[in-house]
């Protein structure tokens, strides 16, 4: 069984410049732009520093680009927590055996578990998602919070040492989350997963009725949105240090960066590399505001409102309104339908 997913876009030299994602790169460059002329300190250094720190912001935006591309009402609010405690887990199991892969592995496992709950709140006593990955992630938090209390264990030094390597310039693990993205494009477009993932972003009953597993789509969306969580806070852990409020921040962040990054908040469309350019603007933006002496809470004032005006201007994407296209696409008689060729989809890059 293929999957058609209708309202997709030939691609052209010229949709490159059209793209929703261009528009993260846009803002980001312009950040710098104006950091170079305030500090008027090199540039390559500041372009190797946002390197160095976007990699973990996108790892934890593609796993909420997908959750909210599963279509409207989806949303994973359990991402900081599960950051903070991975990074927990992951430096206790890598500092009992010895081994930065089981540490890793680790806070991976812990980010599937607690997903593993939301979902089974979601699917199985039909709580909302907004609700169940708060309760998931309050527990999360409650665990994260009696690690820390008398933590002594390290990040492990190898992997701290890998997370600071600079080939070229170039922080390795930009490389290794730039193909990490390439591989989410390649699920999102030439599997049936990616297919079906968007059939029901864009109309869950379009999909039901087209026989697409909808529950075991949305389960598995959930369980990999905590396993990049997870390792997030494994990788982040290792290169900073532990904390109960390691994953603070990247909630927020986490749905700025889909947003801003042109992924629908209404669903039915992902964009991937959207998620790497509006993260380099976020991470520019925190430079260039502490830069000029803002504190967090203006920082968060300020993401907060972007996030609210690029859903105001352009509903997440769609130049026609969020909400506007939501009506649109329940008005359709067949959003999803089963077919014996592939046609297309709604995934940019």
């Amino acid at each position: 069984m293929n999957i058609r997913v209708t309202g997709s876009r030939s691609w052209s030299p010229a949709s490159l410049v059209r793209g929703p994602w261009i528009w993260g790169f846009a803002a980001a460059a312009l950040v710098w732009l104006v950091i170079l002329a305030i500090s008027g300190q090199g540039g390559g250094q500041t372009v190797s520093l946002a390197l160095s720190l976007a990699p973990y912001l996108v790892i934890v935006g593609l796993g909420q680009m997908l959750v909210i591309s599963a279509g409207p009402g989806n949303i994973d609010v359990s991402v900081g927590s599960v950051i903070s405690l991975a990074g927990f887990v992951s430096v206790a199991a890598a500092s009992a055996t010895g081994s930065a892969a089981v540490g890793i592995l680790a806070g991976i496992g812990v980010g599937v578990l607690v997903a593993a709950v939301s979902a089974v709140a979601i699917l199985g006593l039909s709580v909302p998602p907004i609700i169940a990955t708060l309760a998931a992630g309050l527990i999360a938090s409650s665990i994260t919070l009696s690690m820390a209390n008398g933590f002594t264990a390290v990040p492990d030094p190898g992997l701290r040492s890998a997370l600071n390597l600079r080939p070229a310039g170039v922080p390795l693990l930009a490389l290794a989350i730039a193909v990490l993205t390439v591989l989410v494009v390649v699920l999102l477009r030439r599997t049936v997963y990616g297919r079906s993932l968007i059939a029901v972003g864009q109309s869950r009953r379009a999909a039901e009725r087209a026989g697409i597993p909808v529950a075991r789509i949305i389960g598995t969306t959930y369980l990999l949105s905590g396993a990049l969580a997870g390792l997030t806070g494994a990788l982040l852990a290792a290169y900073i240090a532990p904390s109960a409020d390691l994953g603070t921040r990247y909630l927020l962040d986490s749905v700025a960066v889909v947003v801003i990054g042109g992924t629908l908040i209404s669903g039915g469309r992902a964009v991937p590399v959207g998620v790497w350019g509006a993260a380099l603007f976020f991470i520019l933006l925190d430079g260039l505001v502490n830069l000029v002496g803002w504190s967090t809470a203006a920082q968060n004032l300020l993401k907060g409102g972007l996030v609210l005006f690029v859903l105001f201007l352009a509903g997440g994407g769609d130049r026609a309104g969020g909400m506007a296209s939501l009506f649109r696409r329940r008005s359709r008689t067949a959003t999803a339908t089963t077919t014996t060729t592939t046609t297309g989809d709604d995934t940019d890059g």
